[in-house]
C-alpha cells in the first residue's frame, strides 16, 4: 500500500491537471485529452510509475474521463440545436468499429511506441490548429456510402490511439466537408462518446504491471474522478475567458504548445 504522502501528492497533481484541462477545453473547444495524455504520463512517471504500460494507463483514464464531459457538453449543445444528429447517427457504426480495434492495438503496444504515434499525430493537430484555414475543403457535404464507411473507423481508431475524443479529428474532418464550425464542434461531442464508451470498456479488462494506485484494468479509478470533477469546475471558466479573448489567437498559440509537447514525446519514444 502506497504511503499517505505520495497519495497526497498523487492527489494534488491530479487536482492541478484537471483544473488546467478543464479551462483549456472551455477556453480553445480541444477536448481534455490532448492535455490530459501526457500530463497523466509525466504525473505517474514522475512517481515512479514509468512502466512499458503507462501509456495505456494514461490512454484508457483520459478516455474515461471523456465519456462524463461528452456527455455534458452534447447535452448542452443539444439544447441550443446544434448537434447534426444525422452525421452522428451514420458515423457512429464506424467510429464503434474504429475505437475496438485502437484499444486492442493499443493493449498490445509498448509505451515507447504509444509515445511515437501521440507525438505523430499531436504535430499533425497542432500545426493544424496553428495554420489551419477555415476556407480549407475537400468537398461540399459529409462522404457517404463507402467513403462515409472509409473516414468513421479512422477516426475511431486514431482517437483511441492518442487517448481522445472526437474534436482532434472530428472536427477538422467536418469543416474540411463543409460543416459550419459550431455544428461540427456540437456533433464532435458526441464522436466522443461513442469513441470512449467501448474503448473504456476494454481497457478495463486489461491486465498491467506496476500500476498506480485505485488502477481498474489500465482505468485510474482516482485520477478519473478528480479530473472530472475539476474539468466540471473549471471548463465553464475557460468558456467565459473565451468570450473575451482572440480566439484565432488562442489556436495558434496552443498550437504551437501541442507541437512542442508532442515533440518532447517523440523524444522519448526515441529514448533521447
Amino acid at each position: 500500500m502506497p504511503d499517505t504522502m505520495m497519495l497526497i501528492q498523487m492527489g494534488g497533481l491530479l487536482l492541478v491537471i484537471g483544473a488546467i484541462a478543464g479551462v483549456l477545453a472551455g477556453l480553445l473547444g480541444v477536448g481534455g485529452g490532448i492535455v490530459l495524455v501526457p500530463a497523466f504520463y509525466y504525473a505517474f512517471a514522475g512517481l515512479g510509475y514509468d512502466g512499458p504500460q503507462l501509456m495505456q494507463i494514461c490512454l484508457a483514464t483520459s478516455l474515461a474521463t471523456i465519456i462524463v464531459t461528452s456527455i455534458r457538453s452534447v447535452m448542452a449543445h443539444h439544447k441550443k440545436g446544434a448537434v447534426d444528429w444525422a452525421i452522428l447517427r451514420s458515423f457512429a457504426p464506424g467510429i464503434v468499429l474504429g475505437a475496438i480495434l485502437g484499444m486492442l492495438v493499443a493493449s498490445s503496444l509498448r509505451s515507447a511506441v504509444l509515445q511515437g504515434v501521440f507525438g505523430g499525430l499531436g504535430i499533425a493537430i497542432g500545426l493544424y490548429m496553428a495554420f489551419g484555414k477555415s476556407s480549407w475543403r475537400l468537398g461540399s457535404e459529409m462522404p457517404k456510402g463507402i467513403k462515409g464507411l472509409a473516414f468513421s473507423p479512422v477516426i475511431g481508431f486514431l482517437s483511441v490511439l492518442m487517448g481522445i475524443g472526437g474534436g482532434s479529428f472530428g472536427v477538422p474532418t467536418m469543416t474540411l466537408f463543409g460543416v459550419p464550425i459550431h455544428r461540427a464542434v456540437a456533433t464532435a461531442a458526441g464522436f466522443g462518446v461513442i469513441i470512449a464508451a467501448p474503448s473504456v470498456a476494454g481497457f478495463l479488462l486489461v491486465e498491467i504491471d506496476n500500476v498506480p494506485p485505485f488502477t481498474i484494468g489500465a482505468v485510474n479509478v482516482a485520477a478519473f474522478g478528480l479530473v472530472v470533477a475539476m474539468t466540471l469546475i473549471t471548463a465553464p471558466m475557460g468558456a467565459t475567458l473565451a468570450h473575451k479573448t482572440d480566439a484565432g489567437r488562442l489556436k495558434r498559440f496552443f498550437g504551437a504548445f501541442l507541437v512542442l509537447v508532442a515533440l518532447n514525446m517523440l523524444r522519448k519514444a526515441l529514448g533521447w
